[in-house]
């Protein structure tokens, strides 16, 4: 018998295996990075706008401008805190996260809608998304009215959650721009080998890049 382990957690079947009088011999399967997304995997822009219609219609102003503020920064759940009333003012928000600060522009369209977002709702200092007790918001908070919006949007569940508007940008801005070093930068990547797995493309979009090589000329017509 022959049976490979993934995980530490398949060893007490071994040891099971062996109990039994099984002749087992074990191995380790090492597993290469993916370089694509599976499409169930990707959120598109398409799917991006329908979270952000939903978010609208439903009257929840709150998330709909707090998805784009992400998106539209690449910052973390965790750092949305750290745009404030006094960084649309310097049109900058300085980051604090894992002992490092950096700084992140914030572009104009973000400056002009948080403006009126927060004399909309009278928000005056601080953080520009708060509870109904002044508090920052909270990640749970945004992940759990995120998933609410899944029926409504027609949007798998599983594609919806925050880290995956911060992956929505860094693909955007790096098709935009072609500047890998700036994008770190903005991400807040000292290693370069996590922005790269940012970047991996869909599973369609790696296909057609296959299929452009023109490196099958006979195939049977099905």
């Amino acid at each position: 018998m022959y049976e490979v382990c993934r995980h530490i957690d398949d060893k007490p079947f071994i040891g099971l295996f062996l109990f039994l009088g099984a002749d087992i011999k074990v191995g380790y399967l090492k597993l290469q990075k993916k370089t694509f997304l599976w499409d169930e995997e990707e959120l598109t822009q398409e799917e991006y706008e329908r979270l952000l219609d939903a978010a609208w219609k439903q009257g929840n102003e709150r998330l709909c401008f707090a998805l784009q503020t992400i998106c539209a920064t690449g910052i973390r759940v965790t750092e949305l805190q750290h745009v404030t009333v006094e960084s649309l003012a310097r049109g900058c928000a300085v980051i604090e996260n894992k002992g490092k600060i950096r700084e992140i522009l914030l572009g104009g369209d973000v400056v002009e809608s948080l403006r009126g977002y927060t004399k909309k709702h009278g928000v005056k200092s601080g953080p520009v998304f708060v509870t109904k007790s002044g508090q920052p918001l909270h990640r749970g908070t945004i992940w759990a009215e995120m998933k609410a919006l899944c029926e409504s949007a027609g949007v798998d569940e599983s594609k919806v959650y925050p880290h995956n508007l911060r992956r929505h940008f860094a693909v955007r801005f790096y098709a935009t721009t072609g500047d890998f070093a700036k994008l770190a930068d903005i991400l807040g990547h000292s290693d370069h080998r996590t922005t790269r797995i940012y970047l991996r493309e869909s599973g369609a979009e790696h296909r057609r890049l296959i299929d452009s090589l023109g490196l099958v000329k006979y195939r049977h017509v099905t």
